[in-house]
């Protein structure tokens, strides 16, 4: 009775703890499904967002896709390995022809480069494409992507620009030359005139024929002129010592510095070691008319230099004054051919001097002294040794 007792009491414990453990079993299955439901919302929303994303993205393609089919411009996307992998209309067009899985560097074989302008030209049946390539890395994938414009009118147009340009700066000169000519043209003729009225005198009809002569030789001086700046000066190069050089421009100059009353302070080198590979008589022609040009602006009183300096790579010629130097708004003109600073001149020396020096690989400059006057240095390469 008493043990019967007491396994009634053990199975009423029992029952009573699998009640407990039911409940909280049952509490846990309901936090699970509240979880289950929160996470599957979750999920949902998720979906919803990827969803969304791409169809946002398949439209994106679309339009990019559609906008690669009608952009002028040709995009060609390559492989690492340098293959085409894809190409738009305009590519195929540009390229006559370019197909996916064809190498990059076969379609770049049919393509001629300009060194000029890095472009590069290609036959087409309407005539020569000019077309420039432009590169993109694309880290992500190792390959790149090739950007190909056609510049052909471009370059027409920049042709034309340049034609007419030249056109009207042949223009200009005509009418400059025509303006130099006018007025030795004129006296010559009023002299010339002279010499149908009865000249009594002997002397006085040899004067005007020596006025008419002078003029016509002045006009005969200004058209060479003109023609050795248009044809070029330089025939032929020799290897010339600047300390020679020198020792026949000065002679050439002191006179008219003497009569002026111009100190001419020429500085022959100490050695015969500098050399210059030059036409001798086109770049002491070139020389004179710096000297010449320094002599026109410089007060009687004043002082004119010549100074040769030899540097690592070439050898500068100065010519130096004590002139009133070169007005800021005319230096960067002051080598325009026809352009003159002083009544008279025919704005064709230091034209020249400029061209002179281009053609014998060099250039010329000018610049005004802290110390007063003008300095023109024509820099010319060094002589091969």
């Amino acid at each position: 009775m008493v043990s019967s007792l007491k396994d009634q009491q053990q199975l009423e414990a029992a029952f009573e703890q699998f009640n407990a453990v039911s409940g909280q079993l049952i509490d846990a299955y309901r936090q699970l499904e509240v979880q289950v439901n929160v996470l599957n919302a979750q999920l949902d929303e998720a979906n919803n967002q990827l969803r969304k994303q791409r169809d946002e993205n398949a439209a994106l393609a679309e339009r990019l896709g559609l906008l690669l089919k009608v952009l002028p411009a040709g995009v060609v996307e390559l492989a690492p390995d340098g293959r085409v992998i894809a190409e738009n209309l305009a590519a195929e067009s540009l390229l006559n022809g370019c197909y996916k899985g064809e190498m990059w560097s076969d379609l770049l074989s049919r393509l001629q480069r300009s060194e000029l302008d890095d472009t590069y030209e290609l036959e087409h049946a309407e005539g020569i494409r000019r077309l420039t390539l432009q590169y993109q890395e694309l880290p992500a994938s190792g390959g790149r992507i090739v950007l190909i414009h056609d510049v052909t009118r471009l370059h027409q147009l920049t042709g034309e620009l340049a034609q007419q340009q030249k056109l009207a700066s042949m223009g200009s000169m005509a009418a400059a030359l025509a303006h130099q000519l006018r007025t030795p043209l004129a006296s010559a003729m009023l002299y010339t005139a002279n010499l149908k009225q009865d000249i009594p005198r002997p002397e006085d009809r040899a004067r005007f024929v020596d006025k008419s002569l002078a003029r016509m030789r002045a006009l005969e001086g200004l058209i060479q002129n003109m023609l050795g700046y248009v044809r070029g000066q330089v025939s032929s190069l020799e290897t010339v010592e600047v300390a020679a050089l020198l020792d026949d421009v000065c002679p050439a100059l002191a006179p008219q510095c003497h009569d002026k009353g111009v100190f001419f302070d020429c500085n022959l080198p100490d050695t015969s070691a500098i050399t210059v590979l030059v036409d001798r008589k086109v770049l002491q022609g070139a020389l004179i008319n710096l000297l010449e040009n320094a002599l026109q602006f410089t007060p009687a009183g004043g002082r004119i230099g010549l100074a040769v300096v030899e540097q690592a790579d070439g050898v500068v010629f100065r010519v130096d004054d004590s002139g009133p130097g070169v007005d800021a708004a005319a230096m960067d003109r002051i080598f325009e051919p026809f352009f003159t600073l002083r009544p008279g001149g025919t704005g064709l020396g230091l034209a020249i001097v400029k061209k002179v020096a281009e053609e014998l690989g060099g250039d010329v400059r000018c610049y005004n002294k802290v110390t007063g006057g003008a300095c023109f240095e024509l820099r010319l390469p060094a002589c091969p040794r």
